[in-house]
């Protein structure tokens, strides 16, 4: 590859976007892995204690996750009973996931973890950067790319 080529890809958004994202996966993972889950374990149980039960497509909507990922990720968390699969109150079709009492004994478990993480990055960025930074992705994410 030519050094003009090589610079073309440095310039990559999604790239970097990515790198970032493992990055930051990785910190997180360290916080909270005295409790037993990986980030996006977190975020599964976290997400599924703000809103309360959610379908399978309703929650990789939440997480902006393919359902076959999200599928991979619940695995685990059923085994371990943090939460259940279970028919719809309203849809006996539609799968809801729910939040067990285990899981959300492991979600504050893993809270302090979780709470370290984000004040570290938040020193390390400043708390106005940090939201800034969040508030840009989630214009990413709301966008119709």
């Amino acid at each position: 590859m030519t050094p003009e080529a090589a610079a073309i890809f440095e310039q990559c958004n999604c790239l970097a976007v990515r790198q970032a994202a493992r990055h930051l996966t990785q910190f997180y993972d360290q916080f909270l892995a005295s409790s037993g889950l990986r980030t996006t374990q977190f975020s599964i149980l976290a997400k599924l204690r703000g809103y309360g039960p959610l379908s399978i497509n309703a929650l990789a909507k939440e997480l902006v996750m393919d359902r076959t990922t999200l599928g991979r990720n619940m695995l685990p968390l059923e085994r371990e009973g943090l939460i259940e699969i279970a028919s719809s109150a309203t849809d006996r079709r539609t799968k809801e996931l729910r939040l067990t009492e285990a899981g959300v004994e492991r979600l504050r478990a893993a809270a302090p973890g979780w709470i370290d993480a984000q004040s570290r990055f938040e020193q390390a960025f400043g708390r106005k950067r940090s939201s800034a930074l969040r508030a840009l992705l989630g214009e990413v994410v709301a966008s119709e790319m």
